[in-house]
């Protein structure tokens, strides 16, 4: 039997035959200051309409990416599918039903690790696993724990502390503890921008890895074309700010499993990647000279 995801209520319209997640007309306004104040002091702001009549359908078991230049509301797109940002105008659905809050069924990874310090990297993963399913047996939960732990490859630090680890092995944690939750969805907030280059590469392909084993649906920020293009199999292209927009969705053709080194052999790598390039540069450029003109 399917059930409905945790704070979500009846929908609103009919249930989507293929899509686990449809986003319809969403709109975000960030309301701008206008006490008296505020007035008194020439600081009285209008409402800022960050992202305008966006609309998606994201079926299940895809990697979707989400790219644009800075300030075009991908984070604040992610934190309302997540239900930690309300929703201006429009609607979410997954499996059809309106998300009104966070649940379970989405897990999130920050690019900040987000990990509790006092904790090992056992304990983490244990609060997460416990909030969720307080009643599971203790035999379940730690066998879940030690599961997630081998997945991203931290078996033998199982009791070390976030202090102890790299940033790298930090985000690993933070990865196996929004998946030991079992989530239908894992949201990804620029999870590798806190990390140097190589790190950054050598955890991108680990990604590919896990997901290759677990084929959850992932929605993931960033800014990274070459990103983009190894893990997903769309890529949301958005435009400049305010009122930002879906400006193109780009399909990804390559085969999976994936490597770097094969992908950027195949005969759409580069048009792919020069499409996104030519959009992000378009998109800041213009971003910039909006601000000169203030």
């Amino acid at each position: 039997m399917s059930l409905a995801p945790t704070n979500i209520t009846e929908p609103s319209a009919v249930r989507s035959q293929t899509a686990q997640l449809s986003i319809r007309n969403v709109t975000k306004v960030f309301p701008g200051k206008k006490d008296l104040f505020s007035k008194l002091t020439g600081k009285a702001r209008r409402n800022f309409v960050a992202i305008e009549d966006i609309n998606l359908e994201i079926e299940p078991n895809t990697f979707v990416s989400i790219i644009g230049p800075s300030g075009c509301g991908k984070s604040t797109l992610l934190n309302m599918i997540a239900g930690l940002s309300s929703i201006s105008g429009g609607e979410i659905l997954l499996n059809g039903y309106p998300i009104t809050g966070p649940g379970p069924d989405r897990g999130m990874v920050f690019q900040n690790y987000a990990l509790m310090p006092w904790m090992t990297v056992e304990e983490n993963l244990r609060f997460a696993v416990e909030t969720v399913n307080p009643k599971m047996s203790k035999k379940n939960r730690d066998r879940i724990i030690k599961e997630h732990i081998q997945l991203v490859g931290l078996a033998g630090a199982e009791k070390k502390h976030p202090h102890e680890l790299s940033g790298g092995m930090r985000q690993r944690v933070g990865i196996a503890r929004a998946l030991a939750i079992n989530p239908q969805i894992l949201l990804m907030d620029e999870p590798f921008g806190a990390l140097d280059a190589l790190t950054r590469g050598f955890l991108q392909e680990e990604v590919e890895r896990i997901w290759e084993q677990q084929r959850k649906t992932v929605i993931m920020i960033t800014h990274s074309i070459e990103e983009a293009l190894l893990l997903s199999d769309r890529i949301i292209m958005m435009t400049r700010g305010p009122a930002a927009r879906i400006d193109e969705i780009l399909e990804v053709p390559f085969p999976r499993p994936r490597k770097r080194e094969t992908i950027e052999q195949h005969p759409l790598y580069h048009d792919l990647k020069a499409e996104m390039e030519s959009h992000l540069y378009r998109e800041t450029r213009a971003v910039e000279e909006a601000r000169i003109q203030r």
